[in-house]
């Protein structure tokens, strides 16, 4: 009798360590097998596809989404009206708070190629007229550019304006507005871009 138990206990264990197998039988259901396996599609593709085959795709973010780490959105319009709106804009950032360095090196990565280093417009892709670019950046250091409120630039940089393109995508809402204040700086005659300087500039506007 003793035997037969530890014939059986064998047996129980045996079984015991196949149902433990890693290897899986049964493959099992998905509960939404469109988010277990989605479509293959190209980033700058047509969906045209996926509409006729009744899937409902859009690239673009629900409205009024905010992206992650980032600031209020920007609720005006892109037309004429939100155009002249912009221009009671103000920036929400303190200024005293504003690294110019980094503020320098947004401008020079994602503006200075048209613009210039020295925002004359004359910029790699102008060089005076011989470069591959068919027309003349605006001259930031322009008078007309000077009066421009920064609400205005930011309204522009946000959708674009003529030839220029939105830069909502590459920069986000703080990196756009430090832009600004960096070129404001610029065209205000500020030799420097560190942040000391800023703070005692802004300082002694306060007591001024």
């Amino acid at each position: 009798m003793k035997k037969l138990w530890i014939i059986a206990g064998c047996f129980a264990t045996i079984a015991v360590l196949a149902a433990c197998s890693d290897t899986r039988r049964d493959a099992g259901k998905a509960y939404m097998p469109d988010m277990a396996y989605s479509r293959a599609y190209e980033t700058y593709a047509s969906t045209e596809n996926l509409k006729q085959e009744g899937i409902n795709y859009k690239s673009m973010p629900v409205e009024g989404t905010i992206a992650r780490g980032d600031a209020f959105a920007y609720t005006l319009k892109n037309d004429s009206t939100g155009y002249i709106q912009s221009a009671s804009v103000k920036s929400p950032l303190v200024p005293a708070n504003i690294d110019m360095t980094e503020a320098e090196r947004l401008y020079l990565v994602n503006c200075g190629i048209c613009h210039g280093s020295k925002l004359d417009g004359n910029g790699p892709l102008w060089k005076g007229g011989d470069g591959p670019y068919p027309a003349a950046p605006k001259n930031l250091m322009g008078d007309d550019m000077k009066v421009m409120t920064e609400g205005t630039m930011f309204h522009s940089v946000t959708y674009g304006k003529n030839l220029m393109g939105s830069y909502a995508s590459q920069l986000n809402t703080k990196q756009r507005w430090e832009v600004i204040a960096y070129i404001k700086m610029k065209q205000s005659g500020t030799a420097t871009t560190t942040t000391t300087t800023v703070v005692a500039d802004s300082t002694a506007t306060a007591t001024k």
